[in-house]
């Protein structure tokens, strides 16, 4: 990993963040899906942790974290305080994983599907290049990433094993 004196967050659902170099970013993702943006050249990158795709038919209010789209909105908007032109962005999306694989579900797609699916769908709309992703499977994630150097580290566990 990076620089001993980097300062690390970690990301609750519903939170993004945009940091330099001097950042580490975590979180802790089950049906949950992290979009990670970075800017190479400045070393500046974005980190979302949202649960849902969309609000659906709930009333709209302020931007909300919790969203895929509007988790979006939110790190496009704080990038461009940033200067940094989402075009130049490289994209890596993980998490969307099955918590309860072993229960009967409906002919419906799970949430972490429908959670990874609309993640890809934003990078395409927004003509933002996904370079990595780590989407779907059984059981949580942790994820790390170095702002500094734009790697992420993505470690995926069972239900039921030890972390």
């Amino acid at each position: 990993m990076s620089d001993s004196s980097q300062i690390d967050l970690f990301l609750q659902p519903g939170e993004h963040c945009i940091a330099d170099g001097g950042y580490r970013l975590r979180t802790l993702l089950g049906s949950c899906v992290s979009i990670i943006l970075w800017h190479p050249a400045k070393r500046i990158g974005a980190m979302s942790h949202f649960l849902l795709p969309s609000r659906g038919n709930l009333p709209k209010g302020a931007l909300d974290g919790r969203y895929a789209d509007e988790a979006m909105q939110l790190m496009i908007r704080d990038l461009a305080v940033e200067k940094v032109s989402l075009s130049q962005c490289q994209a890596k999306l993980f998490g969307g994983g099955d918590m309860f694989p072993h229960q009967v579900k409906a002919r419906t797609t799970n949430v972490g599907q429908k959670n990874g699916e609309a993640a890809r769908n934003l990078l395409l709309t927004h003509r933002v290049a996904l370079v990595s992703e780590s989407l779907f499977g059984v059981g949580h994630r942790q994820v790390i990433f170095d702002v500094a150097s734009g790697d992420v580290w993505s470690n995926q566990v069972a239900p039921g094993a030890a972390a």
